[in-house]
């Protein structure tokens, strides 16, 4: 379909979403020309501002994007249309493109599937708070870490690259997952002999005789079909965590469609983002560490991290050059 040119000087965004909205129906793209987010600095969305005669409200770059997001499609590089005004075009993500709607449990997560081509690490919304979740726990100063839905070594790799060769290689790594094809992916990245991969359903751990470790990471796992989230956390917590041990746990908030991270969890039955089931599970997670005497953080967007380290341990853990 076509593309749909509009002005906008002083509308509110009300009246944009609306418009964009009811255009969408019958356009694959829409393009508005709007004010030069550039032509001002630390003006807020809505002040008023004149340019050579004409009035508008002021948006800038990022109240244009987060509206791309509402409105699930792509935000195109913008183009200067005049001396003030540039042209903005949004276009239809493909919300067919994604992996959620796989109904195949190991290929919907293994190499060959649409969710192989994710790269969270890539993600600034993703990446910032992992990385201020491992620091937070001295990840460096972790000697076995588990991470239960590894798929092919993402977050361990992003432990690699913050800590030196010489530090992580001290690192035992367990990764676990139920694809046979992502594991086979992890255990070709990670050569230095310190990281060992299962395939396994993580509903029945103990038959694999792990042990106990200094660090649980799992993101985007415990909420999976088929999995007792709050009996399965207990028994992390309890039966294979050190007693300095400290978790990180990772709950969605996003859904990846058509090659982007659109923010908002989805719940059944619900037709926009609803997050109530998100909030339980985190805040359940968190009543229970503080009960346990964890320190414990929720931060994130995309994303939302919840962190939890021991508070006063007996027994500070060894720390390596």
């Amino acid at each position: 379909m076509g593309t749909v040119l509009k002005t906008f000087t002083i509308e509110s965004m009300n009246n944009i979403l609306s418009f964009a909205h009811e255009n969408l129906k019958s356009s694959d793209t829409i393009t508005f020309e709007v004010l030069n987010p550039d032509i001002s600095r630390g003006i807020y969305a809505g002040e008023s501002i004149t340019v050579d005669g004409v009035h508008y409200l002021y948006r800038g770059y990022k109240a244009w994007s987060d509206l791309g997001e509402l409105l699930f499609c792509r935000m195109l590089t913008p183009k200067p249309l005049s001396d003030h005004t540039v042209l903005i075009t949004y276009e239809k993500l493909d919300l067919s493109d994604s992996f959620h709607h796989s109904g195949e449990r190991e290929e919907k997560y293994g190499t060959t599937s649409r969710f192989a081509a994710l790269h969270k690490n890539e993600e600034p919304a993703f990446l910032s708070p992992y990385l201020r979740a491992l620091r937070s726990v001295k990840v460096g100063e972790r000697l076995r870490i588990l991470n239960l839905g590894i798929n092919t070594g993402d977050e361990f790799d992003l432990i690699r690259q913050i800590l030196s060769p010489q530090v992580f290689e001290k690192i035992e790594l367990v990764g676990i997952d139920h694809s046979e094809t992502a594991i086979a992916r992890a255990r070709e990245r990670f050569s230095e002999g310190n990281a060992t991969f299962f395939v396994h359903d993580i509903n029945d751990l103990a038959r694999l005789n792990l042990g106990e470790f200094d660090l649980i990471i799992t993101i985007g796992t415990l909420q999976s079909p088929g999995i007792d989230f709050k009996l399965l956390f207990m028994k992390l917590i309890q039966e294979f965590l050190t007693k300095n041990g400290a978790i990180i746990l990772g709950f969605p908030n996003c859904r990846w469609m058509g090659g982007e991270m659109i923010y908002g969890a989805k719940a059944p039955n619900y037709p926009y983002s609803e997050m109530t089931l998100l909030y339980k599970d985190a805040y359940y997670c968190k009543k229970y560490l503080q009960q346990k005497k964890f320190r414990v953080t929720l931060t994130g967007k995309d994303y939302v991290f919840l962190t939890g380290t021991k508070i006063n341990p007996a027994a500070p853990l060894p720390i390596h050059p």
